[in-house]
């Protein structure tokens, strides 16, 4: 994209952003800080709107980098908004203390990394209400059409601002606005265990699950006209469809059942 472009998706941004602060009656917004690339794009975005912004940082020790908390912090403290760092610790080893393991052997990692961010988003609610504030989600349009959130998790949000780009627009726009380089060119993850990277998770690289989810979203191609297009093996497109596919509960509100 152009800078002409740019500009333009950024003002939009900002009024969209400012528009649901008014019409929520809030005082403002709270946004996790986790020193990556998405929540500071939508904090940057959200102070130069002019509405009041609030951070939240929760590190975990052990999984945390502690670069990223230091990232995180100098960012809030260059905006000059108020922020607050909260260990995510005690909760956690609470609910490890009291939960019973033995009844669930299966499928701990990912059910655990879950349980993480939906810490997170108890904390970031607790914060919203009491400041009579409103959460904005960091999710991008590449992870919520694959399902890569977790529900009521990062999911849990009031506003999700930059939901309608792909990952690769974000890497432009946080170029554009200013962000410092090294939140722009560090790996995404999503933090919830050490080591982890989104792509490494995933199995492809944000260039291609974007092209792949163009193709398919945007110009409503098959399978096989996608992989002509993007030069991207099949069996990467249909593993891209298929998550899309398998996820897509993650984006519809629970189901009611009707009485007629």
């Amino acid at each position: 994209m152009g800078k002409k472009e740019l500009d333009k998706i950024a003002g939009i941004l900002r009024k969209g952003i400012k528009d649901k602060v008014k019409e929520s009656h809030a005082k403002g917004i709270v946004v996790g800080l986790s020193g990556g690339l998405d929540s500071s794009v939508v904090a940057t975005l959200a102070k130069s709107a002019g509405v009041n912004v609030y951070g939240l940082i929760i590190p975990e020790t052990g999984v945390t980098s502690p670069r990223d908390v230091e990232d995180a912090v100098t960012l809030a403290e260059k905006l000059k908004i108020k922020y607050s760092v909260i260990p995510l610790d005690w909760m956690l080893s609470s609910t490890r203390n009291s939960f019973p393991w033995a009844d669930f052997p299966e499928n701990r990692k990912t059910s655990w990394g879950n349980a993480k961010a939906r810490l997170r988003m108890t904390l970031l609610y607790l914060a919203a209400n009491m400041g009579k504030r409103i959460v904005l989600g960091t999710g991008n349009r590449t992870e919520l059409m694959l399902g890569y959130f977790t529900k009521h998790g990062d999911g849990g949000a009031d506003f999700l601002p930059i939901g309608s780009l792909y990952k690769t627009q974000i890497f432009q726009l946080a170029k554009h606005i200013g962000l410092p380089k090294e939140i722009c060119v560090k790996m995404p993850s999503a933090g919830l265990w050490a080591g982890q990277t989104d792509e490494s998770e995933i199995g492809l690289s944000y260039r291609e699950m974007d092209s792949i989810l163009h193709y398919l979203l945007d110009k409503k191609l098959s399978v096989a006209k996608t992989t002509g297009k993007t030069k991207i093996s099949e069996s990467k497109v249909r593993k891209i469809r298929r998550r899309m596919q398998e996820t897509s509960h993650k984006r519809e509100i629970p189901q009611t059942i009707t009485l007629e």
